[in-house]
């Protein structure tokens, strides 16, 4: 076993005396569903959606901003569903694979998300996390300092734009949500070469029959509730979920102390849990979040459902000592672009003179 340094981001922490390992054989005590658990959350949650779904799409008739004060409400819910679709793919809510795989697909109606393509591409990402040799469809396109100043200035104006967060969060992701999970074709920017996708062939299914049954649901919507609690409730319901969401995949692995390493040193165990961040959220926040914030555990484990991961963090109090990052200090993430293998972490594109 080897010893761990842990970091919070920006914040010196002495070590631990656990390992890696200690920490792993821990967390693995808590995965596996409860079933009445999962039951009682989904029922729960779908069933303050719909109603905030319904006052809105009622009070849009009545007051258009009025209606929009349940808004953030029930695009926080519509943020935890797609938690529960994303344990589904896991295979952590239920602990039937069925049960699992035919909820995920069932929630895709409210997600937009084609529930085996997403969970094809984003076990690929748990795969990969942290291998700069295999960097892969499922998480965010990082580059390395050498690989960055060996682009075109096309290529790099391309990539800048790629890495901003603002235009990532605000357009990037509505428009993934929406449009580019309609399609089924995955292809990287090329920023670097070795990106792995999945086959045209193997999503075609998935994000095909998703289409086909999102055009059947929300027909059926539009014919009972009209274009307008569609266009004027829901559609803005899922953009800013997909603004929630974003920002949160976004801050899970683009911290200054994040961990990438070439693959004949990456260590599966050591990336999970240093490559990934502690969100640390109010409990309100972490309520609708799905406890997501938890991502070192989620990444070491991710069989572990999301409401067992606070009780596994409390039962080993030094997890909330590990890549700290609380809501203020994650504004600065977004102007990380760049990974320096020199000095192992994220930097500015303006350190890059110093790099």
């Amino acid at each position: 076993m080897h010893p761990y340094d842990f970091q919070s981001p920006g914040v010196a922490v002495e070590p631990e005396t656990s390992s890696v390992d200690e920490i792993f054989a821990h967390c693995k005590l808590y995965k596996g569903a409860d079933t009445q658990r999962s039951l009682f959350q989904l029922v729960t949650t779908l069933g303050l959606f719909i109603a905030s779904i319904a006052v809105m799409a009622y009070g849009v008739s009545l007051s258009y901003w009025a209606s929009y004060l349940l808004l953030l409400p029930a695009a926080g819910l519509l943020t935890r569903i797609f938690i529960f679709q994303h344990d589904c793919g896991h295979r952590s809510f239920f602990k039937s694979k069925k049960a699992n795989d035919w909820t995920g697909r069932a929630l895709s109606l409210l997600t937009f998300t084609p529930y085996d393509f997403w969970r094809r591409a984003h076990n690929m990402h748990h795969a990969t996390s942290g291998d700069l040799d295999r960097r892969s469809i499922g998480g965010i396109d990082t580059i390395t300092v050498s690989e960055y100043q060996s682009l075109s200035k096309t290529a790099q104006l391309a990539y800048r734009l790629y890495r901003n967060a603002f235009l990532m969060i605000i357009l990037g992701t509505p428009f993934y949500t929406l449009i580019a999970q309609r399609i089924p074709f995955n292809a990287g920017f090329n920023f670097y070469e070795g990106y792995k996708t999945l086959s045209t062939s193997s999503i075609w299914k998935s994000i095909m029959l998703t289409n086909l049954s999102l055009l059947a649901f929300y027909g059926a919507f539009v014919a009972v509730f009209g274009w307008s609690a569609f266009a004027l409730v829901y559609l803005p319901t899922v953009v800013v979920t997909s603004w929630i969401g974003g920002w949160l995949f976004y801050v899970q692995h683009q911290f200054e102390d994040a961990y990438w390493e070439r693959n004949e040193d990456w260590n599966s165990l050591e990336s999970a849990l240093h490559g990934s961040s502690y969100y640390k959220l109010p409990k309100i926040l972490q309520w609708f979040t799905g406890n997501i914030g938890l991502h070192h555990i989620h990444h070491l484990c991710s069989q572990i459902p999301n409401y067992k991961l606070q009780t596994c963090m409390d039962a080993m109090p030094e997890l909330k000592e590990i890549n700290v990052l609380r809501a203020r200090e994650s504004l600065q993430c977004g102007n990380l672009k760049l990974w320096d293998e020199q000095n192992k972490r994220m930097i500015e594109l303006s350190e890059l003179k110093n790099a």
